[in-house]
């Protein structure tokens, strides 16, 4: 009886060393990971890292001379939050792998992640569960509201 338990032991074992090689190797892929998106008024070109840092920032063809403080602000805001989004997609396929159980004869367990609560808005873009209106639309809302 002990030889079937050590097989299963084993086995377990080898199954945690792949996972934790291909755990490390998607960590490292995504340490050097990296995405560049622009703002739809095409002003701002945001370079996000692979935890949803601001890694670069660009002002496209000196558009950004002919905007407001705000506006500005607002492209430079849709185009990082819309960078952390995709960089979360990113990671999330990257680790999904790992969330779903082994073979049959595998000991592996997926793992239950919420993913909400790691990314929290930038799953979203930015904007809030249920709400329709862009980031960059409310706070024009809010500029045109504070011109009193």
């Amino acid at each position: 009886m002990t030889e079937p338990l050590q097989e299963r032991i084993a086995q377990a074992m080898a199954e945690l060393q792949a996972t934790q090689a291909a755990v490390a190797r998607a960590e490292a892929d995504l340490r050097q990971a990296s995405t560049t998106v622009r703002s739809n008024d095409r002003v701002v070109e945001a370079t996000i890292g692979g935890q949803g840092e601001l890694t670069g920032l660009k002002f496209l063809d000196n558009k950004h001379q002919n905007l407001t403080g705000p506006q500005l602000a607002a492209s430079i805001m849709e185009a990082v939050q819309q960078g952390r989004a995709q960089m979360a997609r990113r990671v999330m396929d990257t680790f999904e792998p790992f969330t779903r159980p082994g073979p049959e004869d595998s000991m592996r367990r997926g793992v239950d992640l919420d993913w909400n609560r790691v990314f929290g808005s930038a799953l979203s873009g930015g904007e809030r569960a249920g709400s329709s209106r862009s980031s960059r639309n409310r706070l024009r809302d809010e500029i045109d509201e504070d011109t009193d």
